[in-house]
């Protein structure tokens, strides 16, 4: 145990020793951010027509529920779908953007990235307010349509930081070395760029997904109708009554989301295996 205190955990020679203070906060982080979700899966296999931790009669009972109710599978489809075609849409345009930005030498560059970035550095209730009054002008509102192209407002900016951070440390070299040898730049970037960056560019596709896929605050403003999303339900059903049926849709919602996380850590480790 000495032993691995005194090791380096870095290359600067820093040892475990003095990093000691950053693994204890980082240990009471997690459990501050993990608890919550440890309380509500419990919560979700109660027979009790409240919410009550622990649960003195277990069941699925509200789970039943969930999987019977027209509302909410109808909500559970579009949310699903949303995300989907969110991702579809903000992928490709994110990941363009991020090359363009990367592999431009035109002036004011920063700026370009700035106006990218954007809707992550404004308050989200403006952006749904703005999306809101454009949406009935243009009589898109409570439409798929509208909600994908809000939450690809959303998902856009983590696109482009994530696929741009990862187009700094790809040398540039390899893709102009395949232009000169006659390969169209679209063609070089298929072929050379892209595969190198594949991580990138999945976690970012996997970022836009749940981006969309957990999003409420917009949802309230321009989903409805034929197209509610199941966040704005689960906000509407907090709102009106403490229906437990929302404690079992939780539990889905962190098993989907742990499972797209786990998916982008299985693609990266085969791409580090490719290495």
């Amino acid at each position: 145990m000495l032993r691995w205190f005194r090791s380096p955990a870095t290359e600067t020679q820093v040892t475990h020793g003095q990093r000691l203070w950053l693994y204890v906060f980082a240990v009471i982080t997690m459990i501050l951010l993990v608890l919550p979700t440890l309380i509500v899966i419990p919560m979700s296999f109660s027979e009790s027509q409240y919410l009550e931790f622990p649960p003195e009669t277990w069941s699925t009972r509200w789970y039943q529920h969930y999987f019977n109710s027209s509302e909410w599978m109808l909500a559970t489809k579009t949310s699903f779908k949303a995300a989907f075609l969110t991702m579809l849409v903000a992928t490709p345009i994110g990941v363009l953007a991020a090359y363009g930005l990367h592999a431009s030498n035109v002036r004011f560059i920063r700026v370009a990235f700035v106006l990218l970035i954007t809707p992550m550095m404004v308050p989200v209730v403006l952006v749904a307010i703005g999306a809101f009054y454009a949406y009935v002008k243009l009589q898109i509102l409570y439409t798929m349509t509208g909600l994908v192209l809000a939450h690809t407002v959303l998902a856009l900016p983590l696109v482009v930081i994530v696929t741009g951070s990862a187009l700094k440390s790809f040398d540039m070299s390899q893709e102009a070395a395949a232009r000169s040898l006659g390969a169209p730049r679209w063609k070089a970037f298929l072929t050379v760029t892209l595969p190198q960056i594949r991580f990138a560019v999945i976690t970012s596709a996997l970022l836009a997904f749940l981006t969309s896929f957990d999003e409420v605050i917009v949802a309230m403003f321009v989903s409805g109708g034929d197209n509610p999303t199941l966040t704005r339900n689960m906000f509407n059903a907090l709102r009106d009554q403490i229906d437990p049926t929302i404690a079992s849709i939780s539990t889905i919602m962190i098993a989907v989301t742990t499972l797209m996380m786990v998916l982008a850590q299985i693609f990266g480790r085969d791409k580090n295996a490719e290495k």
